[in-house]
């Protein structure tokens, strides 16, 4: 084992949070929500899973490497909606381990926030 420190990198940074963190090969994504919350489910995810697939690109990774998924909905009503554009997206062969629950989400038009973790090509 090395004595010398992995340095974190940072992708994204604001004055309260990062979007994403990377350290030793695995890249830490913060909850991506819609940016357009004025829409339904189907399209808050597509919307948050583009934005997944853009942050990784930007850590040198792709969603075939994801190691861990955590979707919040504000209503568990809408999975089913929701896991077809999830099943639309994911490799097949390549599903990640995934939790998906209901929360209360900090702006009440989001009806979702994906957390994920992938490791680097």
């Amino acid at each position: 084992m090395s004595d010398t420190p992995t340095s974190i990198q940072r992708l994204h940074v604001a004055a309260r949070y990062s979007e994403v963190a990377i350290f030793n090969g695995v890249v830490y994504l913060a909850g991506m929500v819609p940016e357009c919350p004025q829409t339904d489910i189907r399209s808050q995810t597509a919307d948050v899973l583009r934005q997944i697939d853009l942050r990784l690109a930007e850590a040198g990774s792709d969603k075939t490497r994801l190691l861990r998924v955590q979707i919040y909905l504000a209503d568990i009503g809408d999975i089913a909606a929701m896991n077809e554009v999830w099943d639309a997206w994911v490799v097949a062969g390549s599903a990640p381990p995934r939790a998906t629950v209901q929360a209360a989400l900090a702006d009440p038009a989001w009806r979702i926030e994906v957390v994920a973790t992938a490791a680097q090509v």
